[in-house]
């Protein structure tokens, strides 16, 4: 079951989350890259800088074989260093050796202690930190994109017909 784990997290950050911000990125105005409402939100690139960092940080280097050198803070004051594509670049390559180092994950690792931002926790728990992190940020990259980019932004990731017909059928089986 360990393995499916890993396997399932290496799959979730590649395969769903990471088409999703380039979904996203693609639908956002280059402009608006680095918009953020107020100071104290983060902007798109900066999500993009950020996840790439908390990747490399707590799979390439407390799963793999990678020193820790991040720079966490520099991630947020760097608005304007990079164009949406190279940020997206980064990521994804990040994500794909992330993705490697957790399809080769042995059931017996997911126990091991870890260290990782002053913590103390176990690789599942880290395994598990990154996805929920990545969840957290793809969604507020999804809604800057949408309120940036305006009404005929065209994100989606559902069809939506489609659910509701589903739901109607459960519904119409339940009650028969």
């Amino acid at each position: 079951m360990a393995p499916d784990f890993a396997e399932e997290s290496a799959r979730y950050i590649r395969d769903v989350y990471l088409p999703r911000l380039s979904l996203a990125l693609q639908a956002l105005p280059s402009r608006d890259l680095w918009w953020q409402p107020h100071a104290e939100c983060i902007s798109f690139g900066a999500i993009l800088k950020h996840l790439e960092g908390n990747v490399r940080q707590w799979i390439l280097c407390a799963l793999g074989s990678e020193l820790d050198r991040r720079d966490r803070n520099s991630e947020f004051r760097l608005a304007g260093a990079s164009d949406g594509e190279s940020l997206f670049t980064a990521l994804s390559q990040t994500v794909s050796q992330a993705a490697e180092v957790l399809e080769s994950m042995d059931i017996n690792q997911l126990g091991n202690k870890l260290y990782v931002q002053g913590q103390n926790v176990t690789a599942g728990e880290a395994i598990y930190h990154v996805v929920e992190h990545f969840s957290w940020h793809t969604g507020q990259a999804v809604w800057i994109a949408k309120a940036r980019a305006g009404v005929g932004h065209e994100i989606a990731f559902y069809d939506d017909a489609k659910l509701q017909n589903a739901t109607e059928g459960s519904k119409n089986r339940d009650s028969s």
